[in-house]
């Protein structure tokens, strides 16, 4: 009918592209390109990023900053330079199975999950108020991208925190809420230093709702902090618009004989004013201990907030500064980006509890400042360099030519329009010269590129080498995160395992191995080598960055694998042969898994055993049968107080002695032990986590017991008959892929 648009039929777009393609070798080439790109693109992000990021942050929060990924953690001790974090005091948290909890106990998911969606959290400061601990910090809000002073509190001295909300919010940047106490009022002096002006706030009801009491300075100070000394207040702060100092190097001193002021500016000032390194600007609460005053610095060099460096005042007064550096006294972070502050620490406010013991705050982030930035930058700098190179090829080969249109060149018809024409016509006949020579050029090295030699050949070799490593430039920094393998949260807390392996001397070399890597998880608390035979070696022989400890055993067994060990400070232990190389971030993920149900045993090799007589199958059994119901040993999580003690009990004692006997099924022993502990039937005792990769390495070694594989499986399936008969069944089928994160497909 008229006036009706005719129908397309179906595919007609792309066989107009197909056709497109055909007529124009420019564009069949660059499709070509493309998907040559994408194939490889796509093989480097299964193969490589996918097996180390972790999942997509919500849209909400926690998205890259280039500010950083601050978190803050807690610290304990007797004295503030003998402080430890929280792991290893021990606090545990059943809610969030976290046996111990660990750092960080306060991330930009905990402002998120709260309904206050955050980037990061820094600048923490406590406030104490009997056993009940309150926390202030910035959040950097995503709505607003730009700071607001967060609130927490913490019943059980630092062990768990419950965000309350947004205590203060302006329309420009909030940061470092130094909240202090003076004549029953409470205070918050934070910095705004886009307002140009030093704001005191006072609670009206603590801790949520505050209104501005007065402006302290006219200056756009950062970082201040005030401290009581001797007869006066002394406020340390640094002034980066003063002239002649450097950004993050200057320091400033004021007094009063109060904390609302008037302030009066020190003689010296300013302090400092040079050498980043030096620890000018504050990083936090300044403390007396024994008499003593204490200020924590900044050392900005190479990059912002990268460690804090504690100073002792020996002298203050209204003409005199004298401040020396001493030593912090916290060990320093040894898993680099695999650490929550490993890259940097820039913030600490230590306090005494009534207990006499001394908390503390921190933050830390594991990306230098400006991570994010550069990654994009190098990304798309990746991928503009495969354009290029592609681009180049495709006019050596002829595929794409460049037409300038002869009117490009032409001369101006009118007389009147020569004088505003002519600049640009001189201009066009400069490039068409230029383009003459270069087309002269491009033409002489077709005819050399195109000649079939070894030596052409393997330029184009070397050419497509390049392009596919910028391809994967492009793709690991555009979406391949900040390449760290990051711990995961459960319940809003984190916390850590124990590592046990068993070996022997024939195989030291791929123990060294298998400890350098391992250790570098961030989960991953100790190292216990349970060693059967030979001579042993020295925690020193490793190059790790947890402690590592050799438990020698007198007998060569098995089943000392499951030996209880009081020595073990987690309750989740990963049995792993030291034969299997996984990432930290599929070790990440069965932890995370563990913790949901640390009544069950999750690992990462699953099995599927039926039959009358049960017999022993490999994964792709399970495979088939879409299910299974035993997890190997050789890499699972368990929880070594049950596990343990049910492995060792008078009821697994004849199974023990089978397993000593064949010097094989421990792993299928333990997993008759849970079923056979097991609440009644739909108990679900085993999980499945699948990892990205894994690899096995018994295969390379001649003293692997696995190495022939099928003389392997007819042992386990005499042990499988065997401890049928005595424990009974194992449990019918669980299937893959009941999660909804996918984890067990």
């Amino acid at each position: 009918m008229a006036g009706r648009r005719a129908m397309r039929p179906a595919g007609t777009g792309m066989r107009g592209l197909a056709a497109a393609a055909r007529s124009s070798p420019a564009l069949s080439f660059l499709l070509a390109a493309a998907a040559a790109a994408a194939l490889v693109g796509g093989a480097y992000f299964w193969v490589v990023v996918a097996s180390f990021r972790l999942p997509e942050p919500g849209a909400l929060g926690c998205r890259p900053d280039g500010e950083g990924s601050w978190a803050i953690g807690v610290f304990y001790g007797s004295s503030p330079f003998h402080l430890r974090p929280i792991e290893l005091e021990g606090k545990s948290s059943a809610n969030g199975s976290a046996w111990p909890v660990a750092n960080p106990v306060l991330t930009c998911a905990s402002a998120t999950d709260a309904g206050y969606p955050s980037n990061f959290v820094a600048d923490p400061f406590l406030y104490l108020q009997g056993d009940t601990l309150f926390l202030f910090f910035e959040t950097k809000t995503t709505t607003s991208m730009h700071g607001d002073i967060g609130v927490a509190r913490s019943f059980d001295q630092g062990a768990t925190w419950e965000f309350l909300g947004i205590a203060l919010d302006e329309a420009w940047h909030l940061s470092y809420p130094f909240v202090f106490k003076y004549e029953n009022e409470i205070y918050m002096m934070p910095e705004g230093n886009k307002k140009k002006e030093l704001r005191l706030y006072r609670a009206t009801k603590f801790p949520l709702e505050w209104t501005l009491e007065k402006v302290l300075i006219n200056k756009p100070l950062i970082d201040a902090s005030l401290v009581q000394y001797e007869d006066n207040w002394w406020l340390f702060a640094s002034d980066f618009t003063r002239y002649g100092t450097e950004k993050n190097a200057e320091l400033e001193i004021w007094y009063s004989s109060s904390p609302l002021g008037p302030w009066k500016e020190h003689r010296q000032n300013p302090i400092y004013k040079a050498d980043k390194s030096l620890g000018a600007r504050n990083g936090g609460r300044l403390f007396m201990f024994e008499g003593s005053l204490y200020r924590p610095g900044q050392d900005c060099s190479g990059t912002y907030g990268r460690k804090i460096k504690l100073y002792k005042v020996e002298k203050l007064s209204k003409e005199e500064y004298k401040e020396v550096p001493i030593e912090l006294g916290i060990e320093e972070p040894k898993k680099g980006r695999n650490a929550w502050n490993g890259m940097r620490y820039h913030h600490l406010d230590a306090q005494q509890l009534d207990s006499g013991r001394w908390i503390a705050v921190m933050d830390g982030d594991r990306v230098p400042s400006g991570d994010s930035t550069r990654r994009s930058i190098s990304g798309y700098l990746g991928l503009l360099l495969a354009i290029v190179l592609v681009t180049s090829v495709g006019f050596v080969k002829g595929a794409i030519n460049c037409y300038i249109p002869p009117s490009f060149w032409a001369a101006p018809a009118r007389r009147n329009e020569l004088s505003r024409i002519l600049p640009v016509y001189r201009f066009n006949q400069k490039v068409r010269r230029y383009s003459t020579s270069l087309g002269r050029y491009i033409t002489a090295t077709k005819a050399r590129l195109n000649e079939k030699t070894w030596s052409n050949k393997l330029f184009f070799c070397v050419i497509a080498l390049l392009g596919t490593m910028n391809v994967c430039i492009a793709v690991h920094f555009l979406l391949g995160g900040n390449g760290t393998e990051e711990a995961y949260t459960h319940q809003g807390q984190r916390s850590q395992f124990t590592l046990v392996t068993m070996t022997y001397e024939a195989r030291l070399w791929n123990l060294k191995m298998f400890v350098e890597h391992y250790s570098r998880c961030e989960s991953v608390r100790e190292i216990v080598v349970v060693w059967n035979k030979g001579n042993p070696p020295g925690s020193d022989a490793f190059d790790s960055t947890v402690p590592v400890r050799i438990r020698v055993e007198e007998l060569n067994s098995l089943n000392n694998r499951f030996r209880v060990d009081p020595l073990i400070k987690t309750r989740a232990v990963l049995e792993l042969d030291d034969d299997i190389m996984m990432t930290c971030s599929d070790v990440e993920k069965g932890f995370k898994v563990w913790r949901e149900h640390p009544e069950r045993m999750v690992g990462f090799y699953p099995r599927m055993i039926d039959g009358d007589p049960p017999q022993y199958r490999n994964e792709r059994y399970a495979r088939g049968k879409k299910g299974y119901n035993l997890i190997l040993t050789g890499a699972a999580f368990m929880d070594s107080e049950f596990a343990f003690k049910r492995y060792w009990s008078e009821e697994a004692r004849e199974g023990r002695d089978y397993v000593h006997k064949n010097f094989n099924c421990e792993d299928l022993l333990m997993n008759f032990m849970y079923a056979n502990a097991s609440s009644g039937a739909g108990w679900r005792t085993v999980e499945y986590v699948h990892p990205a990769w894994a690899i096995d390495t018994s295969k390379l070694s001649s003293v692997a017991i696995s190495r022939d594989t099928q003389k392997h499986y007819d042992v386990r399936t005499k042990c499988l008959a065997k401890f049928s008969s005595i424990y009974g069944p194992l449990p019918q089928k669980w299937e893959f892929g009941r999660r909804q994160d996918g984890w067990d497909k």
